[in-house]
């Protein structure tokens, strides 16, 4: 096997190793959750609407915290993002049970 061959195997399982408590956002605020709390059908919608480009939680900790706030209550019925964040964890387990 080549290191280029060894690198890209690497690559690939490092992709897969996720926590496998870890659920995506695209899971997390799925379209339902999304329609219910705010004017969005999608977490990638919601986020281009405020011109943030989020794909994963990493990046949701590098924006800003007052501007993520801001955009979130300005553009679902949830005062900041932790709320949005306790509430689309806590109806989780009811859409997977």
């Amino acid at each position: 096997m080549s290191f280029d061959e060894l690198l890209k195997d690497l690559q690939g399982q490092k992709s897969i190793q996720e926590d496998p408590n870890h659920i995506s956002l695209d899971e997390l605020f799925n379209e339902s959750f999304m329609s219910k709390h705010s004017t969005c059908k999608s977490f990638e919608e919601f986020s281009e609407k405020g011109n943030f480009q989020i794909k994963t939680r990493e990046d949701i900790a590098n924006v800003l915290e007052e501007l993520w706030d801001r955009h979130v209550a300005r553009e679902t019925n949830f005062a900041n993002w932790q709320s949005m964040l306790d509430t689309a964890n806590a109806e989780l387990p009811a859409k997977k049970g």
